[in-house]
């Protein structure tokens, strides 16, 4: 596996030592992605668990967000802006924005309608961002399969996460905004302030098909893309045409970042997030690296590793991150 790399999509909430030892024994990385989640410690107390796990064993960046308190209220704005201040001055190397928008039913207009990325109210936050030069990460709406029933869906993870969480399977709340407006909205955003530096995670929510993921690269040239949690639908895409998968990265090669989207949170213990970690990264390393016959446990089927090159192997686990969020680290070749 290369060395160094960088896991660029992870959760970091837990003090624990397990997971720094082993990034250290692969001369790994982390960037930790504080978000507005209901069932994650708040956000001050994301930021300050990197600072601790850095005493230890420095291994960790981390982005900061905001939440959505006083909405509607001329106290949200500022408290925003606040808490994305506070967040930069600690050393975050971006901003966050989540899920939530477009998908909380407590998060609407005065008039009772949905607020999607491209409400006005959020255009002071992308406006100081995009003039300060600093990355917007976006988590916005969810794969395409959580808009169809479970038994349509094409990866297994798909279908258990929605299962287990039927508050975000838009199939079961119609009156919530369609896949399509998610993604429209966020192209407004990206064409209003096309200076903005932008990250659109979990491959911008498009992962049932790479080339609509390569025309927001082609048509939003300030973008990039990570793989976390979407790699399964890569495989998928490589069963059915691996040539085609395989030109698409290379094409592609500095717009890609690869990040597992671990979430350590305490519900597993510090050993086995740890070997949860080595174990994806194995995996993945395989994936991308090797050409070997290959099995998926989100789907039936077999397929063959992408055998990237090395120079687009270096980019994607390690420099992109790097140069994406100004990482304090090493941009040489190794």
């Amino acid at each position: 596996m290369q060395r160094p790399f960088i896991d660029a999509h992870v959760h970091l909430n837990t003090n624990t030592q397990a997971k720094l030892q082993l990034a250290a024994q692969y001369d790994a990385y982390f960037v930790s992605i504080n978000t507005d989640i209901p069932f994650f410690i708040d956000l001050q107390a994301q930021r300050e668990m990197i600072n601790t796990l850095n005493q230890n064993t420095p291994r960790a960046f981390f982005i900061t967000s905001f939440d959505t308190q006083y909405w509607n209220t001329p106290r949200w704005l500022p408290h925003a802006m606040e808490q994305i201040k506070a967040g930069i001055a600690a050393g975050a190397k971006g901003v966050k924005i989540w899920k939530n928008i477009g998908m909380d039913e407590n998060l609407k207009d005065t008039q009772g309608n949905f607020v999607l990325l491209d409400d006005a109210r959020f255009d002071p936050i992308f406006q100081y961002l995009s003039d300060a030069g600093i990355v917007l990460l976006n988590h916005q709406g969810e794969p395409r399969n959580c808009w169809l029933p479970l038994e349509e869906m094409t990866v297994a993870s798909d279908r258990e996460y929605f299962a287990a969480h039927p508050e975000y399977h838009m199939f079961k709340n119609k009156h919530y905004p369609s896949y399509e407006a998610h993604m429209a909205a966020r192209d407004r955003v990206l064409e209003r302030f096309p200076k903005l530096n932008y990250v659109g995670l979990h491959l911008f929510s498009m992962e049932y098909d790479l080339e609509e993921v390569a025309k927001r690269l082609d048509r939003f040239p300030n973008s990039k893309t990570d793989l976390a949690e979407r790699i399964c639908h890569v495989q998928l895409q490589t069963m059915q045409n691996r040539e085609k998968v395989r030109q698409f990265f290379i094409d592609y090669q500095d717009r890609i970042l690869y990040g597992t989207d671990v979430i350590d949170d305490g519900s597993l213990t510090a050993e086995a997030t740890a070997a949860k970690l080595e174990q994806l990264w194995q995996y993945h390393w395989e994936f991308f690296a090797t050409d070997h016959l290959m099995e998926a446990a989100e789907f039936e089927g077999s397929f063959n590793g992408l055998k990237l090159p090395e120079s687009v192997l270096k980019k994607i686990f390690y420099s992109n991150a790097v140069s994406t969020y100004n990482l304090d680290l090493p941009l040489t070749d190794f």
